[in-house]
């Protein structure tokens, strides 16, 4: 036990807190597990952490119990927020802010201070739209230092992917450019409960101050998804609505007008963001 709170199948229990699909919930319910998650997050005494969707509060307790100085848990689904009381009042005030809603909606630098990081087993059905968000903000360095993320095994590996596999593609751009990605865990089905049809993995994203390589995000991310929008197609293909000249841009950004998307890397992308800016093409 990390602290004197009863089990999570008990609290499950008294607080009738039946996962629902509808809301992409799978409860984490082993403390072990947990503390594995907080401890990928690294020292967490002198942050502030923002938990998205912490359910019944497993992790909640496990991040807590770390000593992170305060955390901010925003839960969209009402019925767990005795439970999610129910730790607060176990622990100083202060230390377990608690805001109904939706993450996408709720303004997280009102309830912290920084440095801030983002330790959370997302909802399935939100994901990957938060973490794009947290990607591409108006300013760069983000509000974060680090995300420390729990996703489908599947998507923590496009998150990881390298070109030429078939998990490359728009969100490993979006997450190497800013940032160091590691997968640092991988869940089975029944870690979870109910157990999905999928397994899991926790993904570690450490913010860079500034990006690998100069680009305009907004011109950036245009190519990039019109580029794994039609990824079997070549470039040429791909990528003609941005101007009748786009072989001679691909020739100067270093890239050959029949590759692929899948086949480009990083670096070649933004240069041929910066050929696009200086064209005035986008």
């Amino acid at each position: 036990m990390i602290d004197s709170l009863p089990p999570l199948r008990e609290v499950i229990r008294t607080h009738g807190l039946a996962a629902r699909r509808s809301l992409g919930q799978n409860f984490l319910l082993d403390l072990n597990l947990t503390a594995r998650i907080a401890r990928c997050a690294g020292d967490l005494e002198d942050c502030d952490v923002l938990e998205v969707g912490p359910g019944p509060g497993g992790l909640t307790r496990a991040l807590l119990a770390s000593g992170a100085r305060h955390v901010l848990a925003v839960e969209k689904d009402a019925r767990c927020l005795a439970a999610l009381e129910q730790i607060a009042a176990a622990y100083p005030p202060g230390r377990l802010t608690i805001v109904q809603g939706d993450a996408l909606e709720v303004d997280p630098m009102a309830y912290l201070r920084p440095p801030v990081r983002v330790v959370a087993n997302l909802p399935y059905n939100m994901g990957t739209e938060l973490l794009v968000r947290w990607l591409t903000p108006d300013q760069w360095p983000p509000f974060w230092d680090s995300l420390t993320l729990m996703f489908q095994r599947e998507v923590a590996e496009r998150i990881v992917a390298r070109p030429g596999s078939k998990a490359y593609g728009r969100l490993a751009i979006l997450a190497q450019w800013r940032s160091e990605a590691r997968i640092v865990m991988r869940l089975p089905p029944e870690a979870f409960t109910p157990a999905p049809k999928v397994s899991s993995a926790v993904v570690h994203l450490t913010r860079l101050e500034a990006p690998r390589h100069a680009a305009d995000p907004a011109i950036l991310n245009r190519v990039v998804k019109a580029a794994f929008a039609q990824r079997r197609k070549m470039l040429r293909a791909s990528l003609r609505g941005f101007t009748p000249e786009i072989e001679q841009k691909l020739r100067e950004a270093g890239i050959a007008p029949t590759e692929r998307a899948e086949e480009i890397d990083l670096e070649r992308f933004c240069a041929l963001a910066r050929v696009i800016e200086a064209a005035g093409s986008a």
